[in-house]
């Protein structure tokens, strides 16, 4: 017999993540809630103890989809369903998506055993169809491929699974309390993905020396005695669970004002989020939040609260952003609503009165020109340095060929858990079961098959093959001497590095950071997934001297060589952002050394930096000798580093 559950009452701290949880049990359509933060802080604890206190569910005796007898899915696989069937009275499911999951395992599949025996076609439902009316739990949501991630979301949002495959062609409901839990340190979402989680809430370990010697003496009670632990709290998750079915069950007589609808949309508005879904969510959770307090109005007070719960996700523009909201801009945005509407007078060019119609102060293509050069052992982005160019969306750098590294989001791969592509006599994860009765169909009459069913040979196996994406380690080697310090040129070189590392924090890469000038490279960071600490450490760069271009090469060699024995699967790109002089070491040693990356079999890029209506293609003449890729700076994104470049040029 499995150990009693943790309560949910006895969690320690969390307040926001309970009540997240709790709001969601109260209004589902909310959307469910993505819990954000470091290992170890109860997150999958917390959710586990959910299920407990969600009502019972009734549901039709032996149907695999969890039908209420009362409004039966007319479109149920195992239907249709007498109007009077019994019934069926469960607690509701905690469903968990393992990270290895496949589509066939979330969807589900043609029923093999069926297939097999009975020659007939016949559908086996997943995981999806198992938490309808439960709760489906996505631990480590991050790191799951993104056409799974696409599938889940679609289903919480519309209710409905629709399966398409292996000769299958069906609809389900699926109606789920959707809670995924990640670490940001191990990759991020996409935003789109992210935007479609209703609420987030951000855990951290409490600071307090009370607060986690509480969480010490109750996780030690537990574990000493499970079931007698549970008991004593009891009463208090019996009271919880009470007051959701209470708050379901006014929920629909909950008014929402005129008033606080146009305060939810002046908060929106104030943190300018992008589209409609968080007005909408932000309603749901003030109505599921008055509904818990027992009012029967929606205040000023819940949409405060929705506010915090609701919008944190969707108004970062930049991951390296701390998360959360600005608390004096939020109240702020609650006293607009009460304010008549006070529209400032438009300026010259539609702009209000008072600010400048175009971008930053300088000529009239707002290229600043005041200096075109940066002192020698400047800090790049100190507040006398150039400041660097917004982050803007790089084009995609990634590997030739199909690796087999660690899940990700920017080469092809080789996965177990991607999307089927075809099936393989010798290669492949997994049975591919079209294939496999493909193959073996051709031949039962020779088999001498009698009645239903099919013969299957062994030769007849196929498996599938899979085509997922990859997360590489990017290796950036980064030309800091004094030919790279001009203002104009280290602001666009500055913004690209950005630009690639949010890209790279995107699709969950390892990165590392080579900073060369002087005589000598180093490492500024070592490989490692926080990207952060990248960004941290490029504010921190200082430009000037020589260019010893030979001696950032060949460290960038060793620490590659490095990697490839602490993770030989994890295929590497080396980006070297430089003009390609060698004014340290000479132009020889330093294709001696690109010769070198060539040789080991090293990706790589080379961004030309190099400004001004003279070029010396020197770079060109490096990417050549590594053989690797080569791009220009400005060609990294056409529109947010062109204007750049040609500014510098003119100041060339």
């Amino acid at each position: 017999m499995s150990a009693a559950r943790y309560p949910f009452s006895a969690i320690v701290g969390h307040d926001d993540l309970r009540l997240a949880l709790l709001l969601t049990a109260v209004h589902p359509a909310i959307g469910g809630v993505l819990v954000r933060g470091e290992k170890g802080t109860a997150k999958s604890t917390v959710v586990r103890a959910l299920s407990a206190l969600l009502p019972a569910v009734t549901a039709v005796p032996g149907c695999r989809f969890g039908c209420d007898p009362v409004a039966p899915d007319p479109m149920c696989p195992d239907g249709p369903h007498a109007a009077v069937a019994g019934q069926l009275v469960r607690p509701a499911r905690l469903v968990e998506l393992p990270v290895g999951a496949t589509e066939d395992r979330l969807v589900g599949s043609l029923d093999l055993q069926r297939a097999l025996t009975e020659g007939v076609s016949a559908y086996q439902p997943g995981l999806l169809a198992a938490a309808h009316r439960g709760v489906l739990y996505v631990d480590e949501v991050n790191l799951l491929p993104d056409h799974l991630v696409d599938v889940l979301l679609d289903a919480a949002a519309m209710g409905r699974a629709h399966v398409e495959r292996d000769g299958v062609s069906v609809s389900h409901a699926a109606s789920f309390l959707l809670v995924g839990t990640m670490n940001p340190e191990e990759g991020e979402l996409r935003p789109q993905l992210l935007d479609r989680f209703g609420l987030t809430v951000e855990v951290a370990a409490s600071r307090d020396v009370g607060t986690r010697v509480e969480v010490i003496r109750r996780r030690l009670r537990y574990e000493a005695d499970p079931a007698g632990f549970a008991a004593a709290w009891g009463p208090q998750d019996t009271a919880l669970a009470e007051r959701i079915t209470v708050a379901r069950t006014v929920l629909p007589a909950v008014a929402l004002p005129d008033g606080e609808l146009r305060r939810i949309a002046a908060v929106c508005a104030a943190f300018e989020v992008d589209g409609m879904r968080a007005d909408l969510v932000l309603a749901r959770t003030a109505v599921a939040h008055a509904a818990w307090r027992g009012a029967d109005t929606v205040d000023e007070a819940d949409v405060r609260v929705a506010a915090v719960l609701a919008l944190p996700h969707r108004r970062r523009r930049d991951p390296f952003d701390q998360p959360g909201l600005d608390g004096e801009q939020l109240e702020d945005a609650l006293r607009t609503a009460d304010q008549p509407p006070d529209d400032p007078p438009e300026g010259p060019g539609g702009g209000r009165a008072g600010e400048p119609h175009g971008g930053v102060a300088g000529d009239s293509a707002g290229n600043d020109h005041s200096a075109d050069r940066a002192a020698p052992d400047r800090p790049v982005f100190d507040h006398s340095g150039p400041a660097p160019m917004a982050p803007f969306r790089t084009r995609l750098l990634a590997l030739p060929g199909v690796g087999a590294g660690a899940p990700g989001r920017r080469s092809a791969a080789r996965t177990s858990a991607g999307r089927m592509i075809r099936a393989s006599t010798s290669d492949g994860s997994g049975l591919h079961l079209l294939g496999t009765l493909t193959a073996a169909a051709p031949h039962q009459r020779d088999r001498g098959r009698r009645g239903p069913g099919l013969v299957v040979h062994r030769a007849d196996v196929r498996l599938a093959v899979r085509e997922g994406r990859e997360s590489n380690l990017v290796l950036f080697a980064v030309d800091a001497s004094g030919s790279m310090a001009a203002r104009a040129r280290m602001s666009a070189v500055s913004g690209a590095v950005l630009s690639l590392l949010l890209d790279a924090y995107q699709r969950r890469d390892k990165i590392g950071l080579i900073t060369f000038r002087g005589t000598q490279a180093q490492v500024v960071l070592p490989p490692t997934s926080a990207v952060d600490a990248a960004v941290a450490r490029l504010r921190a760069l200082r430009t000037g001297g020589r260019t010893p271009l030979a001696a950032g090469l060949l460290r960038s060699a060793r620490v590659l060589a490095a990697e490839r024995l602490r993770d030989p699967l994890r295929r590497a790109l080396l980006v070297v952002l430089t003009d390609g002089r060698a004014t340290h070491g000479g132009m020889d040693a330093a294709l001696a050394a690109a010769g070198l990356l060539r040789r080991d079999g090293v990706a790589s890029i080379v961004v030309d930096c190099e400004f001004g209506s003279v070029r010396l293609g020197l770079s060109g003449r490096l990417a050549l000798a590594m053989g690797g890729g080569y791009v220009r700076l400005e060609e990294l994104s056409a529109d947010a580093v062109a204007g750049v470049v040609r500014a510098a040029r003119g100041a060339a």
